[in-house]
Order: structure tokens, then sequence, then C-alpha cells
């Protein structure tokens, strides 16, 4: 009796802990491209934020709103850390859980990072996986209650960046197709954007991100292939970008140059910045009137067409 009374203990607990976590699924089936067989492993750190370093196996976590309320909206969001590692609930997790509370489908992307030596090119790993979550993502909208034609990314700090990369390369092709869901289109239908890195240009730019991303000194074509403000055009989706202009390490002038290419281009698009709430504010709970910046956001959104 004892034991079936501890089993029955341990099984509640499991269940718990995944119901809060969501459902996770591998980006890829079957070889992971640009990718080699390494014995790295995958890295996991807590402190007063979780962190996940050295991703291996990319993968999307599911956050579903209650049938009830949901709105047929998601989004896929991409946590900060550099390009080095992933603050996976600050920017990632509980961003999720708000949105389901808001009826909006979440979805948190465990991107490689390109420092990882498994990676054959390292500047591609984590576009491929933002690409091919979008396409994953539409596939499976009508399971998940989504109109496959709302479907945004949304990215804090380097995951800003690679959300913006997503939203200005997103029919660049990165490797040879897998299967069906690589045909579909990865363009968002929308950006969420807070204290996004988005140039790789030195006045500005993220030091850290930047030699994460591209190396202690890569070449000019690459500096300039992913400095996302030169790569803005008409068919750029509508933008939502969140900043504070005292942040030191990404400075406010990366939003700034994307979101005057934006306005130069006539892209739909709406920023916001703040004067004081530095850099990784995340949701900005206790932070005055800047943690009114999600609910902005929701406005934003429900805008949308």
């Amino acid at each position: 009796m004892k034991s079936y009374i501890i089993l029955t203990l341990c099984l509640l607990v499991v269940a718990s802990k995944s119901f809060g976590q969501g459902t996770t699924l591998s980006l890829w089936e079957g070889k992971v491209p640009n990718q080699r067989v390494t014995d790295e492993q995958e890295t996991r750190r807590q402190d007063d934020i979780f962190w996940v370093g050295n991703v291996q196996a990319p993968a999307l976590d599911v956050y579903l709103p209650a049938p009830r309320a949901a709105t047929g909206k998601a989004v896929i969001i991409c946590p900060g850390g550099a390009y080095h590692h992933l603050a996976y609930d600050w920017e990632g997790t509980d961003i999720a859980k708000w949105f389901n509370s808001k009826g909006i489908t979440a979805f948190v992307l465990k991107y490689r990072l390109p420092e990882s030596k498994s990676l054959v090119e390292r500047h591609k790993a984590p576009l491929q996986d933002a690409q091919r979550a979008m396409r994953l993502v539409r596939k499976n909208a009508k399971q998940w209650n989504i109109d496959p034609s709302q479907i945004g990314i949304m990215g804090f700090s380097a995951g800003g960046h690679l959300a913006s990369t997503l939203g200005t390369h997103y029919d660049e092709v990165l490797s040879t197709p897998q299967d069906s869901i690589d045909a579909l289109s990865a363009r968002p239908d929308f950006m969420i954007l807070v204290y996004p890195v988005i140039t790789m240009q030195e006045a500005y730019t993220h030091t850290g991100s930047r030699d994460n991303l591209l190396g202690a000194k890569p070449d000019t074509s690459l500096l300039d292939e992913y400095s996302n403000e030169l790569h803005v055009n008409a068919n750029t989706p509508p933008t939502f970008i969140v900043h504070a202009m005292d942040d030191e390490p990404v400075p406010v002038m990366n939003s700034l140059l994307f979101y005057q290419a934006l306005v130069s281009n006539g892209v739909m698009s709406e920023a916001h910045f703040y004067p004081e709430g530095g850099h990784g504010f995340a949701l900005a709970i206790g932070k005055g009137y800047l943690q009114n910046w999600p609910n902005l956001l929701l406005d934003w959104i429900d805008s949308l067409k």
C-alpha cells in the first residue's frame, strides 16, 4: 500500500511538471542539417534565470491556451542570451504563459547556439531553426487551432536579432529541403522585437552577440548580411518594437535603425522607447509604467488584419 501511494504521488508530480512545461516537439526528424556528430551535451543551469546552453537538439515547446479562449493567433518566442545561452524562462516560458492568458498560442524556440563545435557553418544554424519552427507551426496550424496567416515571431536581445533575421531573410535557402514542411513559407506574419540586437556594424552592435554568431573577425560581407536594418523592404512583416533609452549592452540605436528602415519602406510598425529600463527587463514586472508594454503589444496584435 505504501509503495502504491509513493508511485501515485510520483506520477502526479511528473504529470504536473509536463503540463507546466508544455509539449516539446523536435524541429527536425532524422539528421539535423548543418550539424555533425560530436560528444557535446546540452547544458542547463538554474539561478534567478533558467539558462539553457550548447543546444544540440533544437525544439519547440508548445503552450496552448484553453480552447474556449483561443484567438487563432500564435507567437514563436526566441529567448535572448547573446547567442551563448538562452534565458529560457525569463524570456521564454514566462512569456508563453502570459500569451496563453490572453488566448494566444505560444511556442518557445530552443535554437542552436553558434559556438557549438557540432555546427558546420555556425552563423546559419539559428536562422535554419527559426525558419523550420515557422514552417512547423504552419504545418500544424489546424491541429493547434491557429490561423496560419496570424503567426508571429518574437525575440529578446540576441533572440530579437534572430527574430528580425527571420523577418528579413525568411526566403533564404540555407540547406537542401528535408521534407514537405520545408516547402511552406517561413515568413512571419508579424514581428515583436524587445530590446533587440539588430546591427552587426561596429558603432552600435552588441559585441558578444556578434562575435558568438559570426566569430571574432568576420568579413565585411557577413557583417552586412546580418545587419538586419540593411535588409528591410516592403515585404518585411509588420513590427512592434520596445527598447529602453538607457540600455547599455544593446544601444537603443539598434531599434532606431530598424524602425527607420521600416518607416522608409512603408512597413506598418509601432515602436515604444522608454527613458529607463536598462536591458533584459522581459515583462518588466514591478518597473513602473514600463510594465505596461505587454498591454500595448496586445492592443497592437489585436489591430492586425
